[in-house]
């Protein structure tokens, strides 16, 4: 059936039970998993003239949105891992989060985004949240929404 899925995270406890989920689906139908980190582009200082001494460069910035992808990514490579799931993860710059999820599963050759129904901006959202609902208005490729039954305890990752 579903043979490549695309698994997004932003390293929220919510995302880590979803991608717990979505590599146990994955296992179950034999797919291989994409993860993927979406970091937010770098943002110019407003005053270019004079640039504080700790404003990051762009290069730090990326090195270290590179850095936590990687560390958000680790989550989902561990799950395939231990379930024997073929993994591949990418992190993606982008200030349109939920167009760079679409795109990357259509780069990768994804026939599914398994995603989960709120992250970071979360509880703020009554139905769903914004990134998994602007997802699922521009998909053109089928999209499953994990829904916790209850918001995992941050302080255990889930």
């Amino acid at each position: 059936m579903y043979k490549k899925i695309l698994i997004p995270t932003d390293g929220s406890a919510m995302s880590n039970v979803a991608v717990q989920c979505g590599v146990e689906f994955a296992k179950q139908l034999g797919a291989d998993v994409v993860g993927l980190f979406v970091a937010p582009e770098y943002q110019y200082p407003v005053f270019v003239e004079i640039v504080p001494s700790n404003f990051p460069t762009e290069d730090d910035y990326k090195a270290s949105m590179h850095k936590a992808g990687d560390i958000y990514l680790q989550t989902i490579r561990d799950a395939a891992a231990t379930a024997g799931v073929t993994f591949s993860g990418v992190v993606e710059f982008s200030d349109a989060t939920a167009l760079q999820i679409v795109h990357s599963a259509e780069k990768h050759g994804c026939d599914l985004i398994f995603i989960c129904s709120h992250g970071r901006s979360g509880w703020g959202q009554a139905l769903l949240g914004s990134v998994t609902a602007k997802v699922l208005s521009s998909c053109q490729i089928p999209a499953l929404v994990y829904r916790l039954p209850k918001q995992p305890d941050a302080a255990h990752g889930g």
